[in-house]
């Protein structure tokens, strides 16, 4: 038996079906014994993909906790249980179990990626074995099985075919091809043909549309084009989202500052002589007043908004911090068959000898007319009825396989070229079963490959009549004349004719000739049109884009996303779908995947800056393309809907699938899914991923600066030296209660003006920018001072600790107040922001406000939080300095709004 690397390896497609038999050691006639296949599925195993070990969930559970916020949450919670401090520790790990809750149910869902890829397999096969034919389950199959394959069902393995009978099949998910393929049995020679070009093999996983086939199994189970991609899905290790990335960032920041400012402080403590239960104390004060704690909850709680709102406009979330992904992305990589185009195919134009016709609607709809090409819409096609046209159409509608066109809902079944043709006729008035009863089929020559025309002999009112479709060249080669508008015949010009159908196909089209001719006989001789037909007419058709497709892109282009894409078509077609989109101004050219192959990185580095469309990719290559754009420091998203896209999806920093025409491999390997399948919810969804950084920046903003604040009041009274302005329980209080509803309320920000005309932000740039950091340090230590100016004051007055620190404690949180007014725009002022606009502030800022007031006045919270009533004319005091914070944020926005107009002129 051959080994499984040489099984994997073999270039099959270029061997002789012979040759294949021989070196399987099996027979085209009566195939494998029953033991010769107990021994190969011994050998090489099921014919299944193997899906991955799955993380269990406890590793799940455990991952949550591995944030390095969550690490210092967890050692203060510690060390507040060691001194005894229970109510300080039972609320820092309420927040860590509750962040982790939510993580971990997030994430839970999403484990399912490479499991998909199994359902794709046939369940059951038709085998020869022992000289019968039957039926196995498709894990049974091993190479050497001799395999029938028959329209209507998947192939089970790959398979070099042995004899086809107008074998078609569609590989549009494994290859992205539009178009069903037509198979050969005879090999192909070039080695490195991608997939789509090996025109002597049919694919495990993909669906036979038409005719019949007998083949080898040459490949199963993971050996297969199927499993490979499994398996290079399986290795792609899923890269870190932008946002994971900063937050990671921001973490390890925070937690060297929460390791120095503690050693200082036990450092200052030992030298000042104060007790040890003091000292920790402070230090673990200081540590919750630095560590954000809201931030986790909320970072999860803004993602998962972004996830309701993206939800609304058609574009499902698996994973949260996906979210903020389509914010920051730089190119989108785009998959054409069923993504940019509808994956239905639809003549668009039709020449008959002296006329040019347009044709609209898309894919298989009957809406939609045939009009003179520059002709309105809802005019008459010509003034007069043209008769070439009425055979073009005729030709189409009767020398076709299929039955009829689908009705609305209805599973699509047949040739998606032949349904083209019957949904062109019926545009034009021609139904498919009133015209076949008027015109009694008589004979039929079926579609053959090496014929590349389909023949069928119909009755007319003048008599019997051949109807033929089939290739331009084929079909001119067997015409001596062509029909003209009135009816008239003329002598054909085929080099004329021969030019209008290169320019159709230069168009994108796929192109098929129409003729006919009267006869006396009711049979074919010799299964041949034979000669001397009439020329009727070309039909042009092409897999269209959709509708919104070419508005999506330019506005995509116009947020500063790059758009690419890349396709398993030919070229030609790629060019055409690509200069409607816009991809091919300047000059751009098509490049095909077989010409990346030899290229070393650097040299593809620089195809890559300036190529918008590939043509003929295969997975290696769209997997390549998306690795060598991160290396360019790209953020790449990826859409598309095929197996075929499964691992550059996982490789992408964003995977985009199609939730309607998307396979399982596509949606699971993904971040995304698109619910209507359009890529104009991508423009939407960039919209709403900006405004996800632009509030996670906003609340990380506000938490820090007021954390700012809280950290210098507390150094500030170490070095007076004063007595601590507040309590661990207190600092507990301010980060966690009356912060904890704000930055939630904060998250729930509409988007500012113009978010979407904005380029793409600098990759590099973390969720605390310079202007930010500025802001914060100056605004944080604005409250410090006005809140330590409170704390003095109040000292003076010859009043209890107990209420020095209330009126200090409620210092800080009224200027958090006003201070989340101020971070609802980073650049407009407070009074240009709809007061409104946003009600959950002002919500949130009322409950906060009860609920302080309830710690200063209910004798239970008075005895936990050791706080006093404060006396009405020290609150007018508090809130006259709290006020101020709102004029130093506006002073700060003026002078860096200043700053951006001097920048840009």
């Amino acid at each position: 038996m051959v080994d499984r690397e040489a099984i994997r390896e073999t270039a099959w497609h270029t061997r002789p079906a012979g040759d294949v038999v021989q070196e399987l050691e099996t027979d085209a006639e009566s195939g494998l014994s029953p033991d010769q296949a107990a021994d190969r599925l011994e050998e090489y195993g099921p014919n299944r993909i193997r899906t991955g070990e799955m993380m269990p969930w406890w590793r799940i559970l455990l991952h949550q906790f591995t944030d390095p916020l969550i690490y210092i949450l967890l050692m203060a919670a510690g060390v507040s249980v060691l001194i005894q401090e229970w109510i300080d520790a039972f609320v820092i790990l309420a927040v860590v179990v509750l962040n982790g809750a939510i993580g971990f149910v997030q994430e839970l869902r999403a484990r399912k990626a490479i499991q998909a890829l199994a359902e794709l397999s046939a369940p059951m096969a038709q085998v020869i074995r022992a000289g019968k034919e039957e039926e196995v389950e498709s894990e049974d199959v091993v190479p050497g099985d001799v395999v029938n394959l028959a329209s209507g069902g998947q192939v089970p393995a790959d398979v070099r075919l042995l004899s086809v009978d107008e074998l078609e099949v569609d590989e549009s998910a494994l290859t992205g091809e539009s178009e069903p393929v037509a198979k050969q049995a005879d090999p192909v020679e070039d080695e490195k043909a991608v997939p789509g070009d090996q025109f002597s093999m049919a694919f495990s996983g993909t669906a036979v549309t038409r005719g019949r086939g007998l083949g080898v199994a040459v490949r199963t189970g993971d050996l297969t084009e199927l499993g490979q991609i499994a398996e290079a899905t399986q290795e792609v290790e899923k890269v870190k989202t932008p946002i994971q990335q900063k937050m990671d960032f921001l973490g390890k920041a925070i937690g060297v500052a929460v390791l120095v400012l503690s050693v200082a402080v036990i450092g200052i403590g030992l030298l000042l002589g104060w007790e040890l239960h003091d000292i920790v104390r402070t230090a673990v004060a200081l540590a919750v007043g630095t560590v954000p704690e809201a931030l986790p909850v909320v970072l999860t709680v803004t993602l998962a908004i972004g996830v309701r709102r993206m939800a609304r406009r058609n574009a499902i979330i698996r994973s949260l911090p996906a979210v903020e992904t389509l914010g920051s992305t730089t190119v989108i990589g785009s998959d054409k068959t069923g993504t940019l185009t509808s994956n239905e195919m639809t003549v668009r134009a039709i020449r008959t000898a002296d006329r040019r016709y347009e044709v609209t609607g898309t894919g298989y709809s009957v809406e939609g007319e045939v009009r003179e090409a520059g002709e309105e819409e809802g005019a008459e096609a010509g003034d007069e009825e043209d008769e070439a046209l009425r055979m073009t159409l005729l030709a189409g509608l009767l020398a076709n396989e299929t039955e009829r066109l689908p009705d609305e809902d209805e599973e699509v079944l047949g040739d998606p070229t032949e349904l083209a043709l019957l949904a062109s006729a019926a545009k034009a008035g021609l139904d498919a079963e009133e015209t076949r009863n008027e015109h009694e089929e008589l004979d039929v020559i079926p579609f053959e490959s090496e014929r590349q025309y389909m023949a069928s002999l119909n009755r007319m009112d003048a008599g019997p009549c051949i109807f033929m479709k089939g290739a331009p060249e084929v079909v001119l080669e067997r015409c001596s004349r062509r029909l003209l508008p009135d009816g008239q015949e003329e002598e054909l010009d085929a080099e004329a004719a021969k030019e209008a159908a290169h320019e159709l196909a230069e168009q994108g089209h796929r192109v098929l000739g129409m003729a006919f001719r009267h006869t006396d006989t009711e049979k074919f001789e010799d299964a041949d049109v034979g000669s001397d037909l009439v020329f009727a007419g070309f039909q042009g058709m092409e897999d269209p884009l959709r509708p919104e497709a070419k508005d999506a892109v330019e506005a995509t282009q116009g947020a500063g996303i790059r758009v690419i894409m890349l396709t398993g078509d030919h070229t030609d077609t790629a060019k055409a779908i690509g200069g409607q989109l816009g991809l091919m101004e300047d000059g751009k050219e098509v490049r095909a995947g077989r010409e990346l192959e030899d290229l070393s990185d650097e040299e593809l580095d620089n195809v890559v800056r300036d190529v918008h469309v590939y043509a003929r990719v295969s997975p290696e290559h769209k997997l390549r393309l998306v690795e060598r754009l991160k290396e360019q420091g790209q953020i790449v998203a990826v859409t598309g809907d095929g197996v075929n896209d499964a691992p550059a999806l996982q490789a992408a920093h964003l995977g985009i699938a199609m939730g309607q025409a998307g396979t399982d491999v596509a949606r699971e390997a993904s971040d995304m899914v698109l619910a209507d399948d359009n890529f104009a919810s991508i423009t939407n969804a960039v919209e709403e991923g900006r405004i996800v950084f632009a509030n996670i920046r906003k609340v990380t903003y506000f938490l820090l600066s007021t954390g700012v604040g809280l950290v210098l009041t507390i150094l500030s009274a170490l070095f007076a030296p004063w007595p601590l302005p507040y309590v661990a329980a207190q600092v507990l209080w301010i980060n966690l209660v009356t912060k904890g509803l704000q930055d939630v309320a904060l998250a729930f920000e509409p988007g500012e003006p113009g978010l979407l005309t904005e380029p793409p932000r600098d990759p590099q740039e973390g969720v605390i920018n310079r202007p930010v950091l500025h802001r914060m340090i100056w605004l944080g230590l604005f409250m410090s001072i006005g809140t330590m100016g409170t704390f003095w004051w109040i000292l003076q007055q010859d009043v209890s600790l107990e209420l020095a620190r209330s009126v200090a404690m409620t210092q800080m949180v009224m200027f958090q107040f006003f201070h989340l007014f101020n971070c609802r725009s980073f650049h407009r002022s407070i009074f240009k922001v709809s007061f409104f606009s946003n009600p959950y502030v002002v919500g949130a800022v009322a409950i906060s406000l009860l609920a302080h007031l309830g710690i200063l006045h209910l004798p239970f919270m008075q005895a936990i939080f050791d706080t006093e009533p404060i006396p009405l004319e020290i609150w007018g005091i508090i809130v006259a300095v709290s006020v101020s914070i709102i004029v130093a944020a506006e002073i700060d926005k003026f002078f860096l709004l200043r700053r951006d107009r001097r920048e840009a002129d």
